[in-house]
């Protein structure tokens, strides 16, 4: 980027301009993933949609590698680049709830636990992941994986409506009425198809929930693994939860005796009545004698940001993970033994449940189509240290290669790490072809490449 391209584009933004000579830009042009450290030639920090528009149509006509960053939160680094521009929504927050209609509009540079609070007001919430720090447009258009999903599905299978700028820098409205072909690509196919400046979601009666994490000894791993495998495949879709193996961190809240030790555990989240959560939750304390039990109700942003703290910016991960649909005493065996070579403090392996309310979509109806998967695994290989990073990505490998046997094909997109293109094209399945084809229609030049990236047909 020259000086007179530079001096245009900032004069075209209401927002800001960080260059790389600005005393800003170092910390401007850090992610969540202290493994990635790119250097982009610009960052705009987009204060409109007009901004927006500007912004792509510059990258779009100067030839520049884009990419868009909301919360920052892609472990791959999707939310910025070498040499290229980056739009960065972070100023984009406006949330506007409809409490007669249910609904929250949403800006998109908003992150999680923004949303959860303004719409905590109302008793209500939209089923997103499982970390506040989290933007909502990288975790939505990836699916939306979360504390709710199996009571009222994905995020993707709450949002109603889109507004996207495309890659020639017009403004769409994504619905099922305008635009359906883009608004089932959006729900599922990451960033591929434009810009989402706002994003419009139901809400559902969400306002205390019961639950936290419960560990046992590591001993009793296998016994836990397939009791919960029962409970999360036969019990009510409002009893959620994810299991992990771990090794206890030292420090508060833990106790000491347990510091540095490896368990397995269970964070829940019940959603169901209050009024029936200690009668749900006496044969779950009943069944095996818990190393520790912090479970018991409270708000829901409590428990979206419970692992806020732990797992802050600047740490250093590399996950993998994959779809199965079922956990046997085979395929157990193989978690346990993996994960006894734990190579660090924080890294671990969890399993999320899909089924439940995720399960009753149509498989077509959206680009996230495996609704057929009882759970999501991942591998997560997480360290503080920089030089950990070969022993935390080849355990990480390690373990994902011994569970492949057992997947169903193909992983959660949010959670890939960034493998090229034959690992897109499987983890979309029988959708990538449709995709494709939208993706030549909306963005028939690829400028939005900087993420799991589907080519146009």
């Amino acid at each position: 980027m020259s000086q007179e391209l530079t001096a245009a584009l900032k004069k075209s933004l209401k927002g800001k301009l960080v260059l790389p000579a600005d005393a800003e830009y170092d910390a401007a042009r850090k992610v969540f993933n202290g493994m990635i450290d790119k250097y982009p030639a610009a960052i705009a920090q987009v204060a409109n949609v007009q901004d927006v528009i500007a912004t792509v149509n510059f990258a779009r006509e100067n030839n520049l590698l884009l990419a868009v960053r909301c919360g920052g939160h892609s472990v791959p680094g999707f939310g910025t680049c070498d040499g290229g521009l980056v739009i960065d929504l972070s100023l984009l927050k406006a949330i506007e709830v409809n409490a007669e209609a249910k609904t929250v509009r949403v800006g998109g540079g908003c992150l999680l636990k923004e949303v959860d609070a303004v719409t905590h007001e109302i008793g209500m919430a939209v089923p997103f992941g499982f970390y506040g720090g989290t933007g909502v447009g990288g975790l939505t258009l990836g699916g939306g994986l979360g504390y709710l999903t199996r009571k009222y599905g994905l995020s993707i299978d709450n949002l109603l409506e889109a507004d996207v700028v495309l890659a020639d820098g017009s403004v769409v409205k994504a619905s099922a009425s305008e635009n359906p072909d883009l608004f089932w690509a959006l729900r599922g196919g990451g960033g591929n198809f434009g810009v989402v400046v706002s994003f419009l979601f139901r809400l559902h009666p969400v306002h205390t929930v019961y639950g936290g994490l419960m560990l046992w000894d590591w001993e009793d791993s296998k016994e836990i693994m397939k009791w919960y495998n029962g409970l999360m495949t036969t019990g009510s879709n409002a009893l959620n939860g994810f299991f992990v193996l771990m090794i206890v961190p030292p420090g508060d809240p833990f106790p000491q005796h347990l510091h540095n030790k490896k368990v397995c555990g269970i964070v829940w989240c019940y959603s169901g009545d209050m009024n029936l959560a200690e009668e749900v939750f006496a044969p779950i304390r009943a069944f095996k004698k818990t190393v520790l039990d912090f479970t018991g109700p409270m708000s829901f942003p409590v428990i979206q940001t419970m692992f806020d703290q732990m797992y802050t910016p600047g740490m250093y991960h590399y996950w993998k993970p994959l779809f199965v649909k079922n956990l046997d005493d085979v395929s157990i065996d193989t978690y346990i033994k993996q994960g006894q070579a734990m190579p660090t403090l924080m890294s671990s392996m969890h399993i999320y449940p899909v089924n439940g309310a995720a399960a009753q979509i149509a498989k077509d109806a959206t680009a996230w189509s495996y609704r057929d998967a009882k759970y999501v695994v991942i591998i997560l290989g997480i360290d503080t240290d920089p030089g950990k990073t070969k022993p935390i990505s080849e355990w990480t490998r390690e373990y994902w290669n011994a569970l492949l046997p057992y997947g169903s094909g193909g992983a959660y997109v949010n959670f890939e790490s960034d493998e090229g293109f034959d690992t897109v094209k499987t983890t979309y399945g029988g959708s990538y072809e449709r995709l494709s084809q939208i993706k030549a229609k909306y963005d028939p030049g690829n400028l939005f490449r900087v993420n799991q990236n589907i080519k146009p047909a």
